[in-house]
């Protein structure tokens, strides 16, 4: 009789199930050593059961009283009220505003309070600051272009210029080492007070990356230079890529981009020019996103000249994928989209 009861018992994995199944062999007359005898849990844990109850007569586990709550709900949404005023300020400073309101509480209370209100604690993104022109400008820009589909901004080439620099040109560098590694040739990011930088200019579509010149050294890239780049790199890409199919090109609203001698130049090759471009809008140019992936595939070969850093810039970039280079186009529609939504503000590109 006890096998047929115990055996698909024996499949129970939930604790509550398990405590259930003890007392009802226990309520149907099986002693303790019966029930230990099919495994079902250790024999600890089965006697306690049932001390439990014959105590409490419920197979209920009485809750625990735990510590004491310090705050009430009412100061509770002071305290989120306090760090939504100021998202920068620490444990520390919202406990000392929160004590001033007479809680009595620590950091230490602080932090689980904000985490109940999904107040997370992390790295503040970095982003331009957007002036009210830049948000005005974005909401127009965007509107312009919200019924445009992926196939509408895949006749659409975008340009950019970028800084490369020796020794660490994408910035921060997470590694992952052992205690006492912190100083290892391979744990560190080496440093330079005045690393060369190499100022490149390139182009991208739907169809894969175009031309990518470099400045020579010590040059800016002034309107008499953004000509002569157009000129030698734009005007023989978008046949390569685009046939007898008019494109849209797209460059920002730098000064040499915007000088007189150079809408004059598009317009007499008639380049029919995406825009205006809102200032201040790294998120909307998918090219921004493509630089980003570039210096992190030229960080890992670790360049250690300049002649050396061209030399890997140039093979990265032409080993970009029209794969990679598509997706980033096809994005264009849901930045628009979010700009839109949040009103101007800076979406998550």
């Amino acid at each position: 009789m006890l096998e047929i009861i115990v055996l698909p018992l024996l499949t129970m994995v939930t604790c509550k199930e398990t405590r259930a199944a003890i007392i009802a062999l226990y309520k149907n007359g099986f002693t303790g050593k019966d029930i230990v005898a099919t495994k079902i849990a250790p024999k600890s844990t089965i006697y306690r059961f049932i001390k439990n109850f014959k105590e409490r007569g419920s197979i209920l586990v009485k809750k625990a009283s735990g510590r004491p709550r310090k705050s009430s709900k009412r100061q509770d949404r002071l305290l989120k009220r306090i760090q939504l005023r100021d998202r920068s300020a620490t444990s520390a400073e919202l406990a000392q505003e929160w004590q001033q309101a007479g809680v009595s509480a620590s950091a230490r209370t602080v932090r689980p309070r904000l985490l109940e209100d999904g107040l997370v604690s992390r790295r503040a993104a970095k982003k331009p600051l957007l002036s009210k022109k830049n948000i005005r400008d974005r909401l127009i820009f965007c509107r312009k272009y919200s019924e445009w589909t992926a196939e509408d901004w895949g006749k659409v080439i975008f340009s950019d210029e970028a800084p490369f620099r020796l020794f660490g040109a994408s910035g921060r560098r997470l590694v992952r080492r052992r205690k006492g590694e912190r100083y290892h040739q391979s744990c560190v990011m080496p440093t330079v007070k005045h690393p060369d930088t190499i100022h490149v200019w390139g182009c991208f579509s739907s169809k894969g990356v175009g031309s990518l010149t470099i400045l020579p050294k010590n040059t800016a890239m002034n309107k008499e230079w953004h000509q002569n780049t157009l000129q030698q790199q734009l005007l023989p890409t978008t046949p390569q890529q685009f046939g007898e199919e008019q494109c849209i090109f797209q460059h920002d609203g730098a000064l040499c981009h915007k000088a007189k001698v150079i809408t004059k130049w598009l317009g007499d090759q008639n380049v029919e020019i995406l825009g205006p471009w809102p200032g201040n809008s790294p998120d909307l140019n998918p090219i921004e996103n493509l630089w980003s992936i570039l210096k992190r595939r030229v960080d890992k070969q670790k360049p250690t000249n300049s002649d050396k850093l061209q030399e890997v810039i140039m093979k990265e970039w032409v080993a970009i994928s029209q794969d990679l280079a598509q997706k980033l186009i096809e994005s264009m529609p849901s930045r628009i989209a979010e700009v839109l939504k949040k009103k101007g503000q800076h979406c998550k590109y």
